[in-house]
């Protein structure tokens, strides 16, 4: 696809458990929903991604509580909550089933929605997703504890603004996420060995996820692949604080990720 040429979506909003809840929807075929990080919007985590997943999927990809365009329900934000919430808009969507791509907190999210909504699940891709406080180094709750809004990377501020209808909104989002990685308990053993449906674990050889937990990811969920890909935290999915000026599509890690998808259950 030529820069010239415009990728053609609709979007909309949806009324959510209480929330306006933005979405995209680009493509035809097989549904594909694309659930973003933290402090993160659709366009800065997956706009590279998107084009090249749109070619042959229906792709869904959504703004949770208090992200982007989506409103806030003045209540704190867990991964349960968003898990319910993407699973009820599929269902506002008439969409029954579909695969879920996670990146990050999104992937916690696509986490929670194969353990409480395994109805509604084909396949999972699990993009540098957490399920253990020690699946991050020490440094990282730390940081979570001071958490401030000065050092919110740029990109995602400006990612935010760009699409927010209120800017009064970054803090709110900020102060959500900080919260709710502060409050993080671990997911039981005994609910990820519930996950039965294929899954396919992402991460970076230089994450702030660490490798050891990926591979513990791995061996938890059953009926799952693990692919460790050289790069930064969302670099393989061309993720706006990883980007390079000599990005190419090619970098990405879409074809992997549709050969998985194509599999035969």
């Amino acid at each position: 696809m030529t820069k010239e040429e415009k990728l053609h979506f609709s979007n909309g909003y949806s009324d959510v458990n209480g929330l306006k809840m933005y979405y995209e929807i680009y493509g035809e075929g097989k549904p594909l929903v694309l659930i973003h990080g933290g402090g993160s919007t659709i366009q800065s985590n997956f706009e590279k991604a998107i084009p090249l997943f749109a070619k042959n999927r229906k792709v869904i990809a959504v703004e949770l509580q208090a992200h982007g365009r989506t409103s806030d329900r003045n209540k704190g934000s867990s991964f349960e909550q968003d898990a319910d919430d993407v699973t009820t808009l599929l269902k506002n969507l008439n969409i029954a089933k579909a695969d879920f791509f996670g990146f990050s907190n999104g992937g916690t999210t696509t986490i929670q929605i194969a353990i409480r909504h395994p109805e509604m699940v084909n396949r999972i891709i699990l993009g540098s997703a957490l399920a253990k406080r020690n699946g991050v180094p020490p440094w990282f709750w730390d940081f979570m504890k001071e958490a401030k809004l000065e050092n919110m990377p740029p990109q995602l501020k400006a990612s935010y603004l760009k699409v927010a209808p209120d800017s009064n909104g970054l803090q709110v989002m900020h102060d959500r996420d900080a919260k709710r990685m502060v409050d993080f308990k671990d997911i039981p053993d005994e609910q990820l060995a519930s996950i039965k449906v294929p899954a396919l674990i992402i991460n970076a050889d230089k994450d702030v996820i660490t490798i050891e937990h990926a591979i513990e990811l791995h061996k938890k969920i059953v009926h799952s692949e693990l692919a460790i890909i050289p790069g930064a935290h969302g670099e393989y999915i061309g993720e706006i604080t990883t980007i390079k000026p000599d990005f190419k599509e090619s970098e990405l890690a879409v074809p992997m990720i549709e050969k998985f998808l194509n599999q035969k259950n």
